[in-house]
């Protein structure tokens, strides 16, 4: 993973990672002290085992479907949605199709 610098240029999120068959790809974009912002593209089939962080995060679908597990209650997020992570709250990310999402870490 390489960090992208943000300069002030507009930017297709979706355009900056690409899908690879039967893998889960990403690429952070920014990593700094209060939190990072990472785009992930997931084949379908693909997903995120569930596990625990200490930070709120959340996810915005930027094109397809996620299935985000959330305390065990399961979501579909489409293109265009978004959905809360809480800290220490048990999540997982699975790929029912192709997608991408955005990944925003907010650390305290």
């Amino acid at each position: 993973m390489t960090a992208l610098p943000f300069d002030n240029v507009p930017r297709a999120l979706d355009a900056l990672i690409a899908h690879q068959e039967g893998a889960v790809v990403s690429r952070i974009l920014v990593k700094a002290a209060g939190g990072s912002l990472t785009v992930f593209a997931f084949d379908a089939g693909q997903s995120l085992s569930e596990h625990t962080v200490p930070n709120e995060a959340f996810v915005v679908v930027l094109d397809g479907t996620a299935g985000v597990t959330i305390a065990g209650e399961r979501h579909e997020v489409r293109a265009g949605e978004s959905i809360r992570l809480p800290a220490n709250v048990t999540h997982a990310v699975d790929a029912p199709e192709r997608f991408k999402m955005l990944l925003a870490i907010l650390k305290a």
